[in-house]
């Protein structure tokens, strides 16, 4: 039987329409300025966050092998087919980004636009949708006044 917590699951992917509009402002208007610099690093650092999370509450709630990383969640989640390989492609490159973006933060280069700024918000996208697909085929539709647990035989 899973547990799936599918309340916080949702809540983690209704925050990716900011996020995705934060960095796709961010990008189309880049100018080097810090104050575009820092929504940038705070938009990545979020998308990170949210994959991460989901990820984490996916491997817990279907009994996935144990995440030994943050690259290993996304791994695990990509094994068990919960988003396709070119959403696992740019999240790998997107979750490699949290040590500089966390730990580093201090030589993180904000006047620059980072790469996956302009990739990122479309595959965000794609991933909580195809998220909200797999968790729809292993557990049947969402409705809403569900309780937070899910459960599956």
């Amino acid at each position: 039987m899973y547990y799936v917590n599918r309340e916080q699951i949702a809540r983690r992917l209704a925050a990716v329409p900011e996020v995705a509009e934060g960095l796709r402002r961010a990008a189309q208007a880049w100018d080097g300025s810090l104050m575009l610099g820092l929504v940038q690093e705070r938009c990545l650092h979020l998308a990170i966050e949210i994959v991460t999370d989901v990820g984490s509450y996916l491997i817990d709630g279907f009994i996935m092998r144990d995440a030994s990383s943050y690259d290993d969640i996304i791994e695990i989640n990509h094994e068990e087919k919960v988003f396709d390989v070119s959403t696992y492609e740019v999240l790998k490159r997107l979750v490699s980004l949290r040590k500089p973006l966390v730990q580093d933060y201090f030589s993180w280069e904000r006047g620059e636009l980072h790469p996956l700024s302009a990739e990122v918000p479309t595959i965000l996208e794609q991933f909580a949708e195809q998220v909200s697909i797999y968790v729809e085929k292993e557990l049947g539709p969402f409705q809403q006044g569900q309780t937070e647990v899910q459960s599956m035989e």
